[in-house]
This record gives C-alpha cells, structure tokens and sequence, in this order.
C-alpha cells in the first residue's frame, strides 16, 4: 500500500483564458487559427527562451498543439506542456515554436479537420492532440498525408483515456505507425469502490455521459459490469451539448440515481458548472473522471494529475524530436490513476462524509468550486 497524503488545495473563482494561441508574426498558421475561433496567447511570451535558444543554435522545432474544447483539466494540460517545452528549449539550447500553431478544436470535427489540414500544409515537425476526438482526427490526416520523403508527421497524443480501443495504437508497448504519448485511463472499479463506501446502502446509480465520446466507452462498461455484480440498478442518460446534457440530469434524478458517476468525459465536463448545483440541491453525489469534475462543482474527482501527464507529454514529443526516438516503438505512458480530489463545499452541502477515503486512494486532494485551476 501506497503511503497516503492528503493536500488541501484553495482554489478561487478564477476565469482564465482559453489556451488556444497565434503569434503576431503575420504567418499562415497564425491567420488560420484567427479564422476559426482561436484566441491569442499572453504577449508576454514573445520573448521566451525558445525564441533566444533559436538564435544561437539555429535550430527551430514547430510544433502543433491543438486541445478538443476549453474545459479545466484541457486547459491544464495544454499549459504544463508549453512549459515544460519552454524549459527543455533552454536546457537543449534548442527552439520549439508552439505559438504559432497551439489551437482550440471547440469540439467541432469540421474545425478539426481544418486544423489538421492546416498544420500540415504548415509542416509541422509534430503534432500534440489533447484528448481523444481530437487525436483521432490528427492521426487519421497524417497517416493519409505522407510528407515528400514518405514519412508520417510524428503525433504524441495526450489525456487519451483507451488508445487501443480507439483505433489509435496497435498496443501500449508497442503503439506502432507515428503515433504514441499519455493516457488518463480511469479506474471505474476503483471509483465505484469510493461510492459504496461513501454510501453503502446504494441501490440507483445514474450513468451520465456523451455516448459518442470514444472515452466513455470502456468506462461505463466496466460500470455496468460492476453495478450488476452488485445488485445495483444502472439508469442512463446521455447528451452531446450543454443543454442535452443538463436535461440528462434532470431525468436521472427524476429517474431515482443516488449518485451519478462520469468517466473522462469533456464534453460533461465542459457541463459540469451548470449541472452541479442541481446534484447539490438533491444531495445526490456526482463522481467524476477527473480532478476538473470536482473543481467545477462535483463531489469527487478520479484519476491522474493533469499538470504531470501534461508535462510527460511534452517530454515525449522532445524525444522524438530532439533525440530521434521513434513514436512507433516508444510506449505509451500511464500516469498515476489513483487520486480523489473532493469538493469540500459540495461534500458539507449534500452532508456526505469521505473521511474513509484517505485508505482507499492514493492520494486524497481537497478542493473548492472555481472554474479554473490556479
């Protein structure tokens, strides 16, 4: 057994800009992603040590990052992975120019495919899809899309939740063609384990998710397996939108759910600021796929540090990059999924006690509404 720790983390309503960035160089890159929705970057990062690492060395690595939709944990990722890229820029004396090609795919395929489409008429060196609709998209036009030497756009995918069931990888070792990176991959069993013993007398449980998201489907296999193995019935409700998915909620509380459980699921995740207080005024716990579900309002959330996935995905991609590893052969890395982080204001509202959590985890995080992390 893992030693267990318990950090209280004090959050505020912090409202932070969408990742999404262009530069002011004037490039086509950067007109693009104007063009479909992208903000741009702090100024203030113009003069980072990428941009004087590049003047001495000469060397210039482009790099694409392009995040599914602007949700708490995306945003997170998207930020430890420029900066981890900033420092091994100075550490290797080398540049990676992310700036000009970082984007938002505001979980539209058409912005998508426009985007991919983008990158590489830009010739990017590689490609870094935050989530799982997204990296599908970016390894299916690199994989049709052979550079002039016949070679694929490497694509270091990160917060995949299930690579091999979604088509990405031929195995976790071994992930085979131009494509590895970091998966977020939940533990259902685990999760389900917190809620019987937050509450043992369960007999509903509700199963809210975006049944078109690749991400949710193991997981709520694996929690309907763990619900009829326990005798307990499973109501569920799914949406694809913000509106769909509120009244997904409304019908799982009418139907009788004593919790709601959501696996990585953005775009619920995206719903979670206007869906929590209907749990919260119901006192019915929502358990979450991500630390993110519980800083936004819901009970618990499940799974891996966001800012340490971020950060070996990007360690990934300067591997191959700078060092010449081949994406083929370089296993795909799974972080920590052991981690509760509990919404200490949702827990006193609804009068759940998660004292018992502590032991069952391997690390207890408590957190406070806020729509962003700091």
């Amino acid at each position: 057994m893992k030693n267990k720790t318990i950090t209280l983390l004090l959050t505020g309503a912090v409202l932070t800009a969408a990742l999404t960035g262009c530069s002011a160089s004037g490039t086509e890159a950067a007109d693009t992603a104007t063009s479909i929705g992208s903000t741009d970057t702090a100024d203030a990062s113009a003069n980072s040590p990428a941009d004087s690492s590049a003047s001495s060395t000469g060397l210039t690595y482009k790099i694409g990052i392009v995040q599914y939709v602007d949700d708490a944990s995306l945003n997170q990722i998207v930020t430890a992975i420029q900066a981890e890229l900033d420092k091994k820029s100075e550490e290797l004396g080398v540049s990676f120019d992310y700036k000009n090609y970082t984007y938002n795919g505001q979980a539209d395929a058409t912005t998508m495919n426009q985007i991919a489409s983008d990158l590489i008429a830009s010739d990017v060196d590689l490609i870094i899809p935050v989530a799982t609709p997204v990296a599908m998209v970016m390894q299916n036009a690199t994989a049709e899309n052979a550079r002039d030497d016949g070679s694929l756009i490497p694509v270091v995918f990160s917060a995949v939740s299930d690579p091999v069931g979604a088509g990405l990888i031929a195995s976790m070792d071994a992930p085979g063609s131009n494509i590895t990176g970091t998966s977020d991959a939940l533990n259902t069993e685990a999760v389900f384990d917190l809620m019987l013993a937050a509450d043992p007398d369960i007999q509903t449980v509700g199963l809210l998710y975006d049944k078109s998201q690749d991400a949710s489907t193991a997981a709520i296999a694996a929690a309907k397996s763990y619900c009829e193995n326990k005798g307990i019935t499973a109501v569920e409700k799914t949406g694809t939108n913000n509106g769909e998915i509120s009244l997904a909620a409304d019908a799982l509380l009418a139907a009788g759910a004593e919790a709601v459980f959501t696996p990585t699921d953005n775009n619920v995740m995206t719903a979670e600021l206007a869906i929590y207080e209907k749990f919260v005024d119901a006192k019915v716990p929502h358990y979450g796929g991500a630390d993110s579900f519980a800083l936004n309002g819901a009970f618990l959330g499940y799974g891996v540090n966001y800012v340490e996935l971020g950060t070996a995905t990007a360690d990934m991609a300067v591997e191959i990059l700078a060092n010449g590893k081949d994406p083929a052969s370089m296993a795909v890395q799974t972080m920590d999924n052991g981690i509760a982080t509990v919404n200490t204001e949702t827990a006193e509202a609804i009068g759940l006690d998660y004292s018992m959590f502590g032991d069952k985890c391997s690390r207890l995080v408590e957190i406070q509404t806020a729509e962003e992390f700091h």
